[in-house]
């Protein structure tokens, strides 16, 4: 059995919560997008761990985790989570852990490229966190990459390493002087390389033919999780473009990011938080710039996990959510942070948007048009229980309850568990 588990929303709406919970019971726990520029909080027994690249199941001592070929790796980035885990209690094992041969190398021409285009932006900068992802996909898709294959092979590794510092040294050489982001000196190209070089040779027992190991584990009937990063509003394709990722976050990226039969997915879980959240530039229709925005930033924690920014906050956007359940095929929702909406009164959720005279009942293609777009919203009853102790669907107040079935009906798919706080335990099943 496969499933996938994409994020409905902008990003940042608890998948690693939920995928923790299915990976109780999964044989493999596969990451196939995206790059350190998401992360993934877990909450084990009042502990905090938040992870990066490493798939959320690492925690499961039984399951095998697997960074697929979708995936741009950053091996600095994975040694130091590899060695936070070690840190932790959680000693990570080559048999415990498995990197696509075919992930493509984030290297740190990628990461300064990343913030030079930021400054030569200006006002127009597109909110990338600069951990060079964009970067290393375009390398990928202009076919200049280095994959891991390539990597952990020295001198093939230095070849190309060096072929491509000298092109982007000729792009960061044309940036004013003073802007911070100027071309590599001899110095740092020596010392970049041979540091990276250490670091393959770390990377190396890791690494393996991820695709024939997936497709063995799914033709044996193993339980397969796929783990998405990001959210569906921020795929490259079907996203808020340019305010996206550079990759496929819809669950058609588990398909092209780890090489698996497309007849394989049987199950799409969506997660969304019982409201909404984005971080960075880009159109966000339901945004509260009010005091009501800053109390479920307050209240929800609502900072990022990777780089620390402050989230923006809205009402749940029921025609983004149903634009993400389309794109994705999900066939069940997942609804995280029910409880920080706990006190409000009333609740809103966006059921339409007004927009140049008309209506509109789906997201827009055009970035400016949907940031133009006013939200035409349906109000319901707040209540003011606290949910934390909420074992099941009856223990939540009506109120609650109502608004959840508010969801399933403008979602059009069912609802299947509810988050009602941080916990490993804090989870209500609907099903």
């Amino acid at each position: 059995m496969a499933l996938v588990v994409i994020g409905a929303q902008f990003g940042d709406e608890g998948k690693g919560k939920i995928v923790d919970l299915f990976a109780e019971t999964a044989d493999l726990v596969v990451r196939y997008q995206g790059g350190n520029n998401a992360g993934h909080t877990l909450v084990t027994n009042g502990k905090k761990t938040v992870l990066h690249l490493i798939p959320s199941g690492i925690l499961r001592s039984h399951t095998l985790n697997v960074i697929g070929s979708g995936v741009v790796v950053d091996p600095e980035v994975l040694l130091h989570e590899l060695s936070d885990l070690e840190t932790g209690g959680v000693h990570v094992t080559p048999a415990q852990l498995k990197i696509s041969d075919r992930a493509h190398v984030i290297l740190p021409y990628h990461k300064r490229l990343d913030l030079a285009r930021e400054f030569r932006r200006g006002s127009l900068a597109i909110g990338t966190t600069g951990r060079g992802i964009g970067p290393a996909y375009e390398d990928k898709i202009a076919r200049r990459g280095i994959r891991m294959v390539d990597f952990i092979d020295r001198p093939r590794f230095e070849a190309l390493f060096l072929a491509r510092m000298a092109e982007i040294n000729e792009y960061l050489a044309t940036l004013p002087a003073g802007s911070g982001f100027g071309a590599f000196v001899q110095s740092e190209i020596d010392e970049i390389f041979h540091r990276y070089a250490e670091h393959a040779k770390k990377v190396a027992p890791f690494v393996a033919d991820t695709g024939f190991l997936i497709d063995e584990q799914w033709r044996a009937k193993k339980r397969i999780l796929f783990e998405g990063a990001q959210g569906a509003l921020l795929d490259v394709d079907h996203g808020t473009y340019p305010y996206v990722t550079s990759s496929n976050t819809t669950a058609g990226g588990a398909i092209t990011g780890t090489g698996l039969s497309v007849r394989a997915i049987e199950h799409v879980v969506g997660v969304t938080k019982a409201y909404a959240t984005r971080v960075g530039a880009g159109p966000f229709p339901t945004e509260l710039k009010d005091a009501l925005g800053e109390r479920l930033r307050s209240a929800g924690g609502e900072f990022g996990a990777t780089t620390g920014r402050p989230r923006r906050c809205g009402w749940l956007d029921a025609p983004a959510l149903k634009y993400a359940v389309r794109t994705s095929g999900v066939t069940t929702l997942a609804v995280t942070k029910l409880d920080i909406l706990t006190g409000i009164d009333p609740i809103r959720v966006c059921v339409g948007y007004r927009v140049d005279g008309g209506e509109l009942g789906t997201v827009p293609a055009c970035t400016e048009k949907y940031a133009r777009c006013e939200p035409v919203y349906r109000d319901f009853a707040g209540w003011t229980e606290n949910l934390s102790k909420a074992k099941k669907l009856s223990d939540l107040p009506q109120n609650a309850r109502k608004y959840l079935d508010a969801m399933t009906e403008m979602a059009g798919v069912p609802i299947g568990w509810v988050s009602v706080g941080p916990a490993r335990d804090e989870v209500i099943a609907l099903s």
